[in-house]
């Protein structure tokens, strides 16, 4: 794969709708295709994408040498080491290796190379018993995923009708829509879109009857993360 460059401004907001036929392309792999959200590089590269793997389907043996996060999203994904079901939320860091696949099939939300050095903890939580806290506003409620050097990840469930305080984003903010529709005065945002707001972005977000669940990223776009080194599998 020559280098690729897909939505690789981050000083620039983007808002892409959720993946429909055409914009699922093959990988390397037969059975896992991927929708490009952001990507700098070939096939080693910084990158974020949505993963599908159709029932079967599976990578060789890979180590990642610039980290790993993924949410499961559909299915059930697997390893030689554990099965992690939809809404299971993984951090491989740097280093780390495995052969993965899916037997009946599945969706990913995958960050690669955008670890810090020092970012080392492994992390593995289920999104499905790990308990809720009181957000900044009534009907916030957030399940925090991670935390490193002012790079926060977290899951945000909005209530019908929440409104949040207009805020500025210093280190950028990223956002999937799992459930629901979320809103801010850009635009409204169904579930499966994506949207990345730049560093000293502004916004105001709210939810109107439907709610809202979304994945949240903030403080990475002004982040140091690894360089992408053609040594490793991307």
């Amino acid at each position: 794969m020559t280098s690729t460059l897909v939505n690789a401004d981050f000083d620039q907001r983007v808002s892409l709708p959720p993946p429909n036929p055409a914009t699922w392309l093959q990988s390397p792999m037969p059975g896992v295709e991927r929708y490009m959200l952001d990507r700098v590089g070939g096939e080693v590269a910084r990158a974020t994408s949505l993963v599908r793997y159709a029932a079967g389907a599976h990578f060789e043996s890979h180590t990642h040498h610039g980290g790993e996060e993924f949410l499961v999203l559909e299915g059930v994904f697997s390893d030689q080491y554990r099965d992690y079901p939809a809404g299971t939320y993984i951090r491989n860091p740097p280093g780390s290796a495995h052969a993965p696949f899916s037997r009946d099939g599945c969706v990913l939300f995958v960050k690669l190379w955008q670890f810090a050095a020092l970012d080392l903890q492994p992390v593995r939580i289920n999104t499905k018993t790990e308990p809720w806290r009181q957000g900044m506003v009534p009907g916030l409620t957030v399940m925090p995923l991670h935390e490193h050097e002012g790079v926060s990840t977290a899951l945000v469930r909005w209530a019908p009708n929440t409104r949040f305080n207009p805020h500025t984003h210093p280190g950028g903010e990223e956002i999937l829509v799992l459930e629901g529709v979320f809103q801010d005065q850009h635009g409204r945002y169904e579930q499966g879109c994506w949207l990345r707001n730049p560093r000293s972005s502004q916004h105001t977000p709210f939810t109107g009857a439907e709610g809202a669940l979304i994945y949240v990223k903030v403080g990475h776009l002004g982040a140091q993360f690894m360089t992408p080194v053609a040594t490793s599998a991307g």
